[in-house]
């Protein structure tokens, strides 16, 4: 008899400790970015100077988070047309976007990153080095739909 009570009691911890864990990744430490805030502003790294420009949006959707430089997402739309943006702002070598939680609807990364393999999509970047070793890239679809991440970028791996 007090071996299954042992046993009921690890299971359970296990579950309690399990649900935990989940709740943390997933919940706990994302915020969303008010709309209007500094966070919610979009730059682009302009092509010839690398400075990184404002770019024109609206209906933007954000989240963050402190505990991790890769936790940022946004979903939005801008006005400049591909062609404009293609001229004037820095392509993106190797975007990977990195998955959202799943209650984040607007941004999925499979989509976004078999767009801009197929050529359906193209990658800016935003910000190099917006934290040490990571990048903020942007990418953006003809009809204006745009989606932004942060990725590791070269220097990571050195």
């Amino acid at each position: 008899m007090n071996g299954k009570i042992v046993a009921g009691a690890i299971v359970a911890t296990a579950l309690i400790a399990g649900a935990a864990i989940y709740y943390l990744q997933v919940y706990a430490f994302y915020r969303p970015i008010e709309a209007g805030s500094a966070l919610a502003a979009i730059e682009v790294a302009h092509v010839d100077t690398g400075a990184p420009e404002s770019l024109a949006t609206r209906d933007f959707t954000g989240i963050d988070a402190d505990s991790s430089p890769l936790r940022y997402r946004s979903c939005f739309v801008t006005p400049t047309t591909l062609a404009t943006m293609t001229e004037t702002y820095q392509p993106y070598d190797k975007p990977t976007p990195l998955n959202a939680p799943t209650w984040f609807t607007c941004f999925d990364a499979a989509r976004i990153g078999a767009d801009l393999d197929s050529g359906a999509a193209v990658a800016f970047l935003s910000h190099k080095n917006i934290r040490p070793s990571v990048d903020r890239v942007i990418a953006v679809y003809p009809d204006g739909r745009a989606y932004g991440w942060q990725q590791l970028n070269e220097s990571a791996d050195q």
